[in-house]
């Protein structure tokens, strides 16, 4: 209850400062007394403090200071080892919302944010999904395409993905591109093992895609191969997916990349088996 208070007594001081325009002020009284729960290793006090500080900063656009806190966060979170929860992720999240697109701190902070949720939870050897899914909608409504999809592809949200692809492809590609960027999407997700994920992207994307007819069969040789490739690694079988090369070779000559990303590995990681 005494920490509480503290808490609640330093954040009405930095409300206070802020109005008044010392944002310094606001900024270090809570270092303080980050420093002095860090030190008596109330860690859960000091997350607390540092979040809602963090984000009484961002809101009043001191991204620095609010970045500043913001690291200071995912250190305590790694220095505590905390588990990852979906509340701590949706915390996370929204400071990184908060600060500003060019906020040097901002990559920094990503970085630690999902390196810190694979120290903890290693069965996500690339970061949470959860994580990466946040990310890739707050990059999407800053229409930062790239960065979206590096995230979605990392994520375990198939039918989000697909919807961001659907605008990436509209506000950025042209229209024979329509069948490029669900292929390069669920070969990605193919080679991080994540096939079911990968089924799902791509129904999603042919299905909402107003360019593309209903299919299997599809118009285009593209998605027919996706489709077909999505088969064999669900049946394991190496022998289709050799022969789907062959029989989809000029498609799949329209992007070098795809040879190296349809190679077999990327059917062995699902334990497929030699058989026909």
């Amino acid at each position: 209850m005494a920490a509480a208070r503290g808490i609640e007594r330093v954040l009405a001081k930095c409300e206070e400062c802020i109005g008044s325009g010392n944002f310094y002020e606001a900024h270090q009284m809570i270092r303080t007394l980050y420093f002095r729960y860090n030190s008596q290793q109330k860690y859960a006090e000091a997350i607390d403090l540092l979040y809602r500080g963090a984000l009484t900063l961002l809101n009043h656009n001191q991204y620095g200071s609010g970045a500043d806190l913001s690291l200071l966060l995912v250190d305590t979170l790694e220095k505590s080892s905390t588990p990852v929860t979906q509340e701590t992720i949706e915390k996370l999240a929204q400071l990184f919302e908060k600060m500003d697109p060019d906020c040097p701190e901002r990559p920094v902070f990503v970085s630690r944010a999902i390196k810190w949720t694979t120290n903890i939870d290693q069965s996500h050897t690339r970061g949470h999904p959860n994580l990466h899914q946040k990310l890739g909608v707050i990059f999407w409504q800053e229409n930062n395409y790239p960065a979206a999809r590096y995230h979605y592809i990392h994520s375990e949200d198939g039918e989000g993905c697909a919807s961001m692809l659907l605008a990436y492809h509209t506000a950025r590609g042209y229209p024979s591109e329509v069948d490029l960027f669900i292929t390069q999407a669920v070969l990605q997700y193919l080679c991080l093992k994540n096939k079911t994920t990968a089924s799902s992207c791509f129904k999603a994307y042919t299905t909402k895609h107003p360019a593309i007819k209903a299919g299997p069969p599809y118009v285009l040789p593209l998605l027919n191969f996706i489709w077909f490739l999505l088969v064999a690694v669900e049946s394991g079988k190496i022998a289709v997916f050799t022969i789907l090369c062959e029989k989809y070779q000029i498609s799949l000559e329209r992007d070098p990349a795809y040879k190296e990303s349809t190679a077999q590995e990327c059917l062995l990681g699902h334990n497929t088996s030699r058989r026909t």
